[in-house]
């Protein structure tokens, strides 16, 4: 039996054709039938058959010319994260530690080797972010995502990147295999991730694991601009708070 995320011995290409422009429309925030059709090298015919039929079928809107991602998959995402039994437990700790801390809490689960935030927190003091509920991440460039690589088995690890690779999204992110393993290691003993702007410029963050008869659920986390999250008010205030809430987590998940 084939695993989620190999790939399949008979792709369909229409299929695949359908998803590429999906995610084409989401990359590019809308786009013409011209520039739909030119960014993936397919006929304007074929585009313009293809956004007519998911605009039919409503996961597509055209405003002025110009086709959107619909928000039918809205209602796929909101039915497919209300599954997660981690989510609703998780949620009421989130929010105390997003009140407490003034700052975003985030909580993350890996799927098909990529990071899904499964759901995020705004305190009162949290700074806009690119990052939103639904998204999808590589998980070594993330505090979150390297609790996650820390807990998972190496083959499992070793497999992640060499479907994804270790690319670089600042200066700062681990983009070697013997350093990201060294620093699972560390990850490990500590019982902690840090990301210091490894993958946003100016962020930091610090993250804990979401353990569940001794396997990863997920990776709860805190994160905030590095002149309010430096080491001391991680250490003293911060990393307390996720571990309160982590423990509480993993508590009613091992008795709901």
């Amino acid at each position: 039996m084939e695993q989620p995320g190999q790939k399949p011995n008979t792709p369909v290409k229409t299929a695949q054709t359908t998803f590429r422009i999906v995610e084409t429309l989401k990359s590019l925030d809308g786009a013409t039938v011209t520039e739909l059709a030119d960014r993936l090298d397919i006929a304007k015919s074929s585009a313009h058959n293809y956004l007519r039929t998911l605009e039919h079928e409503g996961y597509v809107v055209e405003r002025n010319g110009e086709y959107e991602v619909g928000l039918r998959f809205l209602d796929l995402g909101g039915y497919a994260r209300s599954r997660e039994r981690l989510y609703d437990i998780a949620i009421p700790e989130m929010e105390r530690v997003a009140e407490a801390t003034g700052e975003y809490a985030n909580l993350l689960v890996e799927e098909h080797g990529l990071g899904v935030f499964l759901a995020r927190e705004r305190g009162a003091d949290a700074v806009s972010l690119d990052s939103y509920t639904g998204q999808s991440v590589r998980l070594h460039t993330t505090a979150l995502g390297k609790t996650i690589l820390a807990y998972l088995p190496r083959e499992r690890v070793e497999a992640i990147i060499d479907r994804h690779g270790l690319p670089a999204m600042t200066e700062r992110t681990i983009t070697e295999r013997n350093e990201l393993f060294d620093a699972l290691e560390e990850i490990r003993q500590r019982e902690c991730a840090y990301d210091r702007e490894e993958r946003i410029k100016g962020l930091n963050c610090v993250a804990v694991p979401i353990l569940y008869d001794d396997d990863i659920a997920g990776a709860l986390s805190v994160s905030g601009p590095v002149s309010r999250m430096g080491h001391d008010r991680i250490e003293d205030e911060v990393l307390p708070e996720l571990r309160r809430a982590a423990n509480i987590i993993e508590l009613n998940q091992a008795h709901s």
